[in-house]
């Protein structure tokens, strides 16, 4: 019986064929959800586009590869149980959104901000801010949620489009989390391919510094080339934000206890938890009036009923607070706990396809046409940096494209004596950065919904994650730092 089933199988390039079918289908469906939908797309084409591509994948498999049916159940068990900590974190993400902004924190940010950074150096300024903050939290997504939302409003008001803000954010809190050894990704590539975490940091330095230095150039002329149309506007935003808040120095007291946190080292889900609960605080003492407006559309009665109702709100729902200025309007919105949930729904959808594809051996299919690019040095990294770039489209998750990548190069890295760390850093090139470039992905979709703005949109802005796997690329052909393969295939690792 075994033999008819195995002889029933599709042969080697057969299977490479039946594996681009979901992958194919997923384009497709996705490219036409964002032609018609656009950035609404999230909203649910596609989480459908995924379902659907998930389920092609189920069926072929089950059909021509005769994979068990529970594979597929342990695997999506454990995907979407991987990720029940992210799916955490996005809902305290949440939470800050709302509070941070209902206390005034994110008020006070965008009013001093204006104050103190010029429009020249702002681009310059938001990325090198955005890389620093990361560095300390090891987090892009804690970066982005709370200091990169501020910049945003500070980028708007100084008359630079959302993107290119977007784009400095990004690009800046995508270096501090690849570089940082508090980074759960950063660990992850060390520890997957064996090689100790600050000698892995210290190797991705050689790529990842040239990158960050020449997007930090790239930011600055765009900066000084930038028209100051904004000064005007600059003014009313500061004048509306003074007459809506009570905008005080104190305010800072709570990312200063959120920085606090990071330099003792918390957990991201105890300082987001607890940066939640300070600004939370600050909104009853410094912004009363805005906490009774927000609970009075809820309730009436007593004050405490009021207040109480207020904070909540500013928690879990979409809160958007009136100030006479239709843009003010929209940089003092939050989306709370709420404003995730798509978010979530998108990931859960995105863990089922990525699991599909690895339960059935796809992954490893379409990994095999890229083993005769493997034979140079060039060629096995940039099989590498494709590979864990790819992974990101397919499977939706920065972690699961770390792994993959690098069980599927391993052997050959040996084989030709090459060093890990050179796998480890290639994975890191890619796989990490380049998340955020793609609509459906978890890391994609999760900061188009912080920043308010369309993957597609900033994407071209974020030039550290372009460039990290293109200067990758470059390093390998070059062959700098490199160890060349020894006689017999031994490595020097």
């Amino acid at each position: 019986m075994k033999t008819i089933i195995f002889a029933s199988m599709p042969g080697q390039k057969a299977r490479i064929w039946i594996a681009l079918i979901p992958v194919t289908v997923l384009v497709a469906v996705l490219a036409l959800d964002i032609s018609i939908f656009g950035a609404d797309s999230i909203l649910g084409a596609s989480q459908v586009a995924l379902l659907l591509a998930g389920g092609i994948c189920l069926g072929l498999s089950v059909l021509c590869y005769k994979t068990p049916w529970k594979s597929f159940e342990k695997a999506v068990s454990a995907h979407v149980g991987d990720i029940a900590g992210a799916i955490l974190i996005l809902l305290l993400i949440g939470a800050i959104s709302g509070t941070w902004t209902a206390s005034g924190v994110v008020p006070a940010f965008i009013y001093y901000g204006l104050k103190i950074i010029s429009p020249k150096v702002f681009l310059l300024t938001a990325c090198l801010l955005c890389a620093v903050v990361s560095v300390m939290t090891g987090s892009s997504w804690t970066t982005i949620a709370t200091v990169g939302v501020a910049l945003l409003g500070i980028g708007r008001a100084e008359g630079f489009s959302d993107a290119m803000t977007a784009g400095a954010i990004i690009s800046g809190a995508y270096f501090g989390d690849k570089i940082s050894p508090l980074s759960d990704t950063t660990v992850l590539a060390s520890s997957v391919n064996g090689v100790p975490l600050f000698r892995h940091i210290r190797y991705m330095m050689l790529t990842t510094v040239p990158s960050f230095v020449i997007t930090l150039i790239v930011f600055t002329v765009l900066g000084l080339f930038h028209k100051e149309t904004g000064s005007g506007q600059m003014q009313v935003y500061s004048d509306v934000l003074r007459a809506n808040f009570h905008l005080s120095p104190w305010l800072m007291v709570v990312p200063l206890l959120t920085v606090l946190m990071i330099w003792k080292r918390l957990p991201a889900l105890a300082i987001l938890a607890l940066s939640s609960i300070a600004a939370a605080v600050a909104a009853i003492l410094f912004q009363p009036e805005i906490v009774s407006r927000i609970g009075a559309s809820v309730t009436s009665g007593p004050a405490f009923r009021v207040f109480f109702a207020g904070i909540m709100k500013a928690i879990f729902d979409s809160v958007s607070i009136e100030t006479g200025n239709a843009e003010v309007n929209a940089l003092v919105a939050s989306r709370g706990m709420i404003g995730m949930l798509n978010t979530v729904y998108l990931i859960i959808c995105a863990m089922f396809f990525g699991a599909c594809m690895r339960a059935s051996g796809m992954i490893a299919d379409l990994s095999r046409l890229m083993l005769p690019l493997t034979r140079t040095r060039g060629g096995l990294v940039g099989s590498t940096v494709l590979t864990g770039t790819v992974l990101n489209g397919i499977v939706s998750d920065q972690y699961l494209s770390i792994i993959l990548t690098s069980n599927i190069y391993r052997d050959s890295y040996e084989k030709q004596g090459y060093e890990n760390r050179l796998l480890s850093r290639s994975v890191e090139d890619s796989a990490t950065v380049t998340s955020p470039l793609f609509p459906w992905s978890s890391c994609g979709m999760t900061q188009a919904t912080i920043l308010s703005v369309p993957t597609l949109t900033y994407a071209p802005f974020c030039l550290f994650n372009i460039l990290s796997p293109l200067m990758s690329l470059l390093i390998a052909f070059i062959g700098w730092k490199i160890t060349r393969p020894v006689p017999g295939g031994q490595g020097v690792s």
